[in-house]
C-alpha cells in the first residue's frame, strides 16, 4: 500500500524559531501532528520520507532492510553537494554490518555497564574539580564553558588517551564538524585536519601504548591507522558534544522549572529523572538518516527501495501515545516521575549509542551534584535572551550565563 501525501515537503533540516526553545522544530513537530510518515526535501532537492512516530523510528532502526551506510548511491545526505566524498573514511555509526560489527566490537568493552560504574569516582572528581574552578572567587560565570564543556572533555579524553592540552583544537574542530551551514569544503578540511591529528596521536601510541582505547586500537595489527583514527574521531566528538549539550539544555530546562529541582535531592530519582531530560531534550534534531535496501511496508506506506528516510528521534521521543497517559503531564512537557526508559534519544538497534553508559553517568553526576552545591543557581538573563544552538547538527547552548 502507498500513500499520496497531500501536505507539503518538509524541508531539512528544519530550523527552530520563535517559541519554545526546548524543543524540535516547528516544522518537524507540525509534521508529526499530520501523519507518522510523511514527506520531506533534502538541501539538495531530493525528495525522502521523514518518520516522526515512535512506532515508525523504531521499526526503521531496528530493521536491517535499512541501511545506514552513507556511500549508498541514494543515501539522504543533509549537506548539499557532499555525495562525491561524504563516504570517505566512514566510522562504524555510518556502516553495515559486518563491517560496523567489526569496528564497533574492538571498543564495546570499554563502554560496558560494568566499567563505567568503576569510573564513577573518576568523574565525580572532574565534577568537583570543575565546579571548585568555576565558583573560585566569583559568583557567576558561563556554564557552557566553565562546566558543560570542560566535564566531558576531560572523561572522554582520560579514557581515549588524547592530551587535555589539546581540548580547544577539538572543540574548535568539533564545532565546524557539526556546523549545517558552514560549506561543505570547510567540513571535509576540518574532518581531515583531525583524522590528521588523531592519526599522529595513534603512531605515539603504538610506540609507548598506555591504558587507554587509542593505545589498545593502536597496537592492533587488523587496524589500519585511518581505521583507528576514525574510530577515534567519532568517540571523541560524540563523546564531548553530546553531553555537553544535554548537561547545559537540562540546567537551563530545570532552571525554569524549578518546582522540579527537588527531585534531584534524592538520589535514587536521579537516573529517572536523566531519563526523562533524556528523552524530552533529546537533541539530534536532525534525525537519523536510513536508506531502504529493498521495499519495506512502514505504517501503512510502501517506502520502496532507494529511497531515503529520516527517522526524527526528537518527535519519537514526545510521542503522546507512548509517553503521555491520563496520570502524567502531557509527552512535551518536563515529568522527573514519568518512566521514560523507552526512549529513544541514544537511537535504537545495533546503531544505537554506544557511549549512553558513560553519558548517563555524566549526567546523573553532573547534574546533581550541580544543583546540591549551587542550591541559589539562577539564570543571569531573561530565557528569550539565551542563545542556542541553532545551526549545529547537534543541539545545544552557546552560552548559559548564571549566578548562585
Amino acid at each position: 500500500m502507498t500513500s499520496t501525501p497531500t501536505v507539503p515537503a518538509v524541508p531539512l533540516p528544519a530550523r527552530h524559531s520563535v517559541g519554545c526553545p526546548f524543543g524540535p522544530p516547528p516544522a518537524y513537530t507540525e509534521a508529526a501532528a499530520t501523519a507518522n510518515l510523511s514527506r520531506a526535501e533534502l538541501p539538495g532537492g531530493e525528495s525522502c520520507w521523514l518518520a516522526t512516530g515512535y512506532a515508525e523510528v523504531r521499526a526503521i532502526l531496528s530493521d536491517r532492510r535499512f541501511s545506514a551506510d552513507l556511500r549508498h548511491p541514494s543515501f539522504p545526505l543533509l549537506i548539499a553537494g557532499s555525495r562525491e566524498r561524504i563516504g570517505e573514511n566512514p566510522n562504524f555509526l555510518n556502516l553495515d554490518d559486518p563491517e560496523h560489527a567489526r569496528l564497533r566490537r574492538m571498543v564495546t568493552g570499554d563502554f560496558l555497564v560494568k566499567r563505567v560504574e568503576a569510573m564513577r569516582p573518576d568523574i565525580q572528581r572532574i565534577v568537583d574539580e570543575a565546579l571548585d574552578g568555576m565558583t573560585a572567587g566569583r559568583a557567576e560565570a558561563d556554564l557552557v564553558a566553565d562546566f558543560a564543556l570542560p566535564v566531558p572533555s576531560l572523561v572522554i579524553c582520560l579514557l581515549l588517551g588524547v592530551p587535555y592540552e589539546d581540548h580547544e583544537f577539538f572543540q574548535g574542530i568539533s564545532r565546524t564538524l557539526l556546523s549545517n551551514t558552514r560549506p561543505f569544503e570547510e567540513l571535509l578540511a576540518a574532518r581531515d585536519e583531525m583524522l590528521e591529528y588523531l592519526e599522529a596521536l595513534t603512531a605515539r601510541k603504538r610506540e609507548e601504548p598506555r591504558d587507554d582505547i587509542l593505545s589498545r586500537l593502536a597496537v592492533r595489527d587488523d587496524l589500519t591507522p585511518r581505521e583507528v583514527a576514525s574510530t577515534g574521531f567519532l568517540l571523541l566528538v560524540a563523546g564531548h558534544e553530546t553531553t555537553a549539550n544535554m548537561i547545559s539544555l537540562s540546567t537551563a530546562l530545570l532552571l525554569d522549572r524549578p518546582e522540579q529541582i527537588a527531585r534531584l535531592a534524592d538520589p535514587a530519582a536521579v537516573p529517572g529523572a536523566v531519563e526523562e531530560l533524556l528523552r524530552l531534550l533529546t537533541i539530534i534534531h536532525t534525525g537519523v538518516l536510513r536508506v531502504a535496501l529493498e521495499d519495506v511496508e512502514l505504517g501503512g506506506t510502501t517506502v520502496r527501495a532507494g529511497e531515503g528516510v529520516v527517522a526524527m528521534l526528537s518527535t519519537a521521543n514526545r510521542d503522546g501515545a507512548v509517553f503521555g497517559g491520563a496520570d502524567r503531564l502531557p509527552a512535551d512537557e518536563l515529568d522527573l516521575d514519568r518512566d521514560a526508559r523507552r526512549h529513544m534519544a541514544f537511537g535504537f538497534g545495533v546503531h544505537q549509542c554506544l557511549g549512553q553508559p558513560l553519558a548517563r553517568a555524566e549526567l546523573q553526576i553532573a547534574l546533581a551534584t550541580l544543583f546540591r552545591r549551587l542550591p541559589g543557581l539562577r539564570l543571569t538573563v531573561p530565557r528569550d535572551e539565551l542563545a542556542f544552538r541553532t545551526d549545529a547538527f547537534i543541539y545545544g547552548m552557546r552560552s548559559l550565563p548564571v549566578a548562585w
